[in-house]
């Protein structure tokens, strides 16, 4: 069993989905099945030995937001009916988070260069959080956009040499996919709301700018990246039944995912 659950893939692939499956399975009746997405990535977390938080290095703290995102997101769908500003508010918040969460590696940089990167990094951040936001109303969509960014931040990440934040990438990704295979089954759309596409958006954005601060991915790819929630929204014929909707708005996510993923891999060759 150890050596089971110590293989890479099955921590970063199989642990993850079932996490987020029976996450989904089991609560979606509650209005809980948004909680799927953070299932699947502490799942990984804990598996690889990532649930530590103390000394607050970016790392950890990178852990601590994403993390609290999805809890925030629980509170704010019990709490009000969120809009297109809540989404863009959010964005915000957690853009500025990020600049919080790297501050100790941009404070070795110079002031210049540093402000530059940082805000360069909070623009991104806050980008993909408020546009993966305002997918909380449809979970097909918000899935989609957990499926892609997760796949494609994870799989850059590891051909930027980060193993680590490749599998809770990957995680994310596995996670979303239970969460759509569900709705698949079911035939039905399942609340996603903010607990969801928090945590989707803002694990997915930390770990590519992590793999950007901390290893060797570009900015290309993090524009590529970018472009995963934008790529959620496109249309989706409306009379498909659900499992279609969601093979089409999955193909889009992961197009553009996996657009980052060749020119990260193409940036070793």
């Amino acid at each position: 069993m150890d050596a089971w659950l110590n293989d890479p893939m099955v921590q970063a692939s199989l642990a993850p989905f079932l996490a987020g499956f029976l996450v989904t399975l089991l609560l979606f009746k509650l209005r809980l099945g948004g909680l799927a997405a953070v299932a699947g990535f502490a799942t990984t977390a804990w598996l690889i030995g990532e649930m530590q938080f103390t000394p607050l290095s970016a790392k950890r703290k990178l852990m601590l937001v994403a993390l609290a995102a999805p809890a925030l997101g629980l509170l704010a769908d019990f709490a009000f009916r969120a809009g297109r500003l809540t989404a863009y508010v959010l964005g915000i918040v957690f853009g500025v988070l990020a600049f919080w969460v790297f501050s100790s590696v941009l404070a070795q940089k110079p002031a210049t260069q540093a402000l530059f990167i940082g805000g360069s990094m909070v623009l991104f951040v806050a980008w993909t959080v408020a546009f993966t936001a305002a997918l909380a109303g449809d979970s097909v969509r918000a899935g989609a956009a957990g499926l892609g960014l997760g796949l494609g931040a994870g799989f850059a990440a590891v051909m930027a040499a980060s193993a680590s934040f490749g599998q809770l990438g990957m995680a994310l990704g596995a996670a979303s996919g239970g969460f759509l295979l569900v709705q698949m089954l079911f035939g039905r759309r399942i609340d996603a709301g903010l607990a969801f596409c928090l945590a989707a958006g803002v694990q997915g954005a930390l770990i590519a700018a992590g793999a950007l601060m901390l290893a060797n991915l570009r900015w290309i790819e993090l524009a590529i990246l970018a472009a995963v929630p934008l790529a959620a929204h496109l249309p989706l014929p409306a009379r498909w039944p659900i499992w279609g909707q969601a093979f089409l708005a999955s193909l889009y996510t992961l197009a553009c995912g996996g657009a980052a993923v060749a020119v990260a891999y193409l940036a070793t060759r």
